[in-house]
């Protein structure tokens, strides 16, 4: 292998200077090194800089100092498709360490290798480039370039998870959980195929699938394919796996209004977080907990794990923990009648939360209940505010329960006529969720 090249002078090396650099390390004299149309005096002009070799010329003079063509024109030790390949690593490695892309370079690269069909590359620059908008929420532009990334045969869900779970999240994000259920259908298709045996995976993406089928209120569904999922997992699976399969288990048992049954699944969620140094995951099972316990009217104990889920998450949490933090104070504010506090804590939420539509749609709702227990007239437009956010991004659950409260306010407020509306609105929503347990169920706690 040629050694790096140097620089003389404060400059790049020449194609003369490496020629006669190479020349030297070899023991060689511009004679010797010459051959049948490359003599040594056109040899001598080149290292002097008054010529440029031809091709011909640098592949006769390559061969004879043991280099590559390229090598000797450049400086460079990569062909064209190693050099892409190093360029975008460098990007990837940005990318995963601070988030710090350039797209026009990216776009640059794309163009660089459609250029010459290299698929390799296509493929793993569609994948930055969607992750890079992943990262500041144009869901769209992730959706698009994912979407491109999946279509090579190199991208499956064993080589590249990350992309479907990526994809999966923005299609839940731009409003289209559908897309996200027949995207997890196919990767759980395809990891039967590819890899059967690998459980793992398989839990994960049934996970991601309950989570889509949740959204769209299919709850039945959801909890058949979880209930498959945790059928296949054995007391030594890693503990990771069981904790996703907890999560869902609880989240559906939210959906269907059964706090105290979701609370025993995010407590066996926290149990085996507890024995892990994974002091993120904890406080977001800790968060969960919160969650099922303010649904269940029980507010000293979600404070308890409020304050777990604070302190685990440490002086500096990431924006969209601290969104939940947030709203997770101001609903158990609002539930104690500590109006003031309830909406303070809300406003602090939405100041982070402008890429969470959801959580800006819950804490709309948090403002809107403390307002209206407060008297103040703006609960009117704050409860708009989550009602348009949530028939978007909110689960069906969400969308009819924040219905139900907007329709109770208009009642209490006077406006009998556009509360029986809202509470029809509300009707036609909760319809939509196929295995919503019965009135008795849901007062079983």
């Amino acid at each position: 292998m040629p050694p790096v090249s140097r620089e003389h002078e404060g400059q790049a090396e020449t194609i003369g200077q490496r020629l006669r650099r190479l020349r030297h390390e070899r023991g060689l004299s511009q004679r010797e090194l010459s051959s049948p149309g490359v003599s040594y005096a056109y040899i001598s002009r080149i290292e002097a800089g008054a010529r440029r070799p031809s091709v011909k010329a640098l592949r006769m003079l390559a061969k004879k100092l043991g280099v590559t063509t390229d090598y000797l024109e450049t400086g460079s030790q990569l062909d064209e498709t190693s050099a892409r390949e190093l360029r975008l690593a460098e990007i990837e490695l940005r990318l995963r360490l601070d988030g710090d892309v350039i797209v026009d370079e990216l776009n640059e690269l794309l163009a660089e290798a459609r250029a010459h069909a290299d698929a390799s590359t296509i493929a793993r620059t569609h994948i930055a480039l969607g992750f890079a908008a992943n990262s500041r929420s144009d869901h769209a532009e992730a959706i698009r370039h994912l979407e491109a990334a999946r279509e090579c045969e190199l991208v499956s869900v064993v080589s590249r998870p990350d992309v479907y779970v990526t994809l999966g999240r923005a299609y839940a994000a731009r409003g289209t959980p559908r897309d996200a259920v027949e995207l997890f259908e196919a990767a759980l298709h395809e990891l039967d195929r590819i890899d059967p045996g690998d459980v793992g995976a398989r839990v994960r993406f049934s996970a991601y699938l309950s989570f889509a089928l949740t959204d769209l209120g299919e709850l039945q569904r959801a909890r058949a394919v979880v209930t498959d999922a945790l059928a296949r997992t054995e007391p030594t699976t890693d503990p990771y796996t069981r904790v996703r399969l907890y999560w869902s288990l609880g989240r559906l048992s939210i959906e269907q209004s059964r706090p105290l049954v979701a609370l025993d699944s995010f407590r066996r969620a926290v149990a085996l977080l507890e024995a892990t140094e994974d002091t993120l995951h904890l406080a977001r099972a800790h968060l969960n907990c919160t969650q099922a316990l303010i649904d269940a009217d029980e507010i000293d104990a979600a404070r308890e794990h409020l304050a777990h889920a604070e302190s685990l998450l440490g002086p500096n949490p990431r924006d969209d923990d601290l969104v939940v933090v947030r709203l997770m104070q101001a609903m158990c504010a609002a539930r104690t009648g500590d109006h003031a506090s309830a909406e303070r804590f809300a406003d602090e939420g939405l100041i982070l939360a402008g890429a969470l539509p959801n959580e800006q749609g819950q804490l709309w709702w948090a403002i809107a209940e403390a307002r209206a227990g407060a008297g103040n007239a703006g609960a009117d437009a704050a409860f708009e505010n989550a009602v348009t956010l949530l028939s978007e991004h909110g689960t069906v659950r969400e969308y009819a329960n924040v219905l139900r409260a907007y329709g109770r306010f208009l009642r209490d407020v006077g406006r009998e006529h556009q509360a029986l509306d809202v509470f029809e609105r509300a009707a036609n929503v909760a319809s939509n969720l196929q295995g919503e347990p019965s009135t008795a169920e849901r007062t079983d706690h």
